[in-house]
């Protein structure tokens, strides 16, 4: 079920390690919902980060710095639904029952994030569903937030962009590509860090760039 934001409910947060998930743990917390756990999903091996490409210790030093617990699974793209499912049955004996996504406008992730929590008594919550792109990243600019672009689809945009931080100009920029401010089409992933729920900075290292298909990624570490 699909649920406006509503203090009552406790609940985790499907946690990417990029801006909109931030945005949306973000304004969960601000309408007092209790971020209990972050949930992120890792491969099958664990050295990365399903979505964005992260390191387990880049995921785990956000946990930290946001004083929010962090569950993980891993899982293959096959059994990635399963793996989800078994990890919101154990958020649910956790006591929470509400997920917080990230989702802005595609239907299709909405309706498999719903599906997914079917079996549970977690109810649904995308705090930033159906808001204009571009405000939903200005936003996330004026409270402070601060991002840096860890992947590029070289379909859409130039690898030169990998480790720009993101800011109003560099949105102006993407716009004027006609790249989507936001990425939702895959053009580019971020990683955050900082912010006005931050206990402090994230500090990151660039490594090298690495090349997967049309993507560019860059590799990151701890400071």
């Amino acid at each position: 079920m699909v649920v406006k934001m509503n203090s009552k409910y406790t609940a985790f947060c499907s946690w990417s390690g990029g801006k909109d998930s931030c945005l949306a743990l973000y304004r969960a917390m601000m309408q007092g919902i209790k971020i209990k756990y972050l949930l992120t999903m890792f491969t099958e091996s664990g050295l990365r980060s399903r979505s964005h490409g992260l390191k387990p210790e880049i995921i785990k030093k956000h946990s930290e710095i946001l004083n929010i617990p962090l569950i993980c699974g891993k899982a293959t793209w096959e059994d990635y639904e399963a793996v989800f499912k078994e990890k919101l049955l154990e958020l649910e004996l956790l006591g929470v029952n509400c997920g917080v996504f990230g989702d802005i406008d595609i239907d299709a992730h909405r309706q498999w994030v719903v599906k997914a929590c079917q079996h549970t008594d977690i109810k649904v919550l995308h705090p930033l569903w159906q808001e204009s792109r571009r405000e939903i990243i200005e936003e996330f600019l004026e409270l402070g937030f601060k991002a840096i672009i860890v992947t590029v689809n070289t379909n859409y945009l130039d690898q030169k962009y990998l480790g720009q931080e993101l800011s109003k100009s560099l949105i102006y920029e993407f716009t004027n590509l006609g790249i989507d401010p936001c990425g939702e089409q895959g053009e580019f992933h971020t990683v955050v860090t900082d912010g006005p729920v931050f206990q402090q900075p994230l500090e990151l290292i660039i490594g090298k760039k690495i090349k997967h298909d049309s993507y560019y990624m860059l590799d990151l570490y701890l400071r």
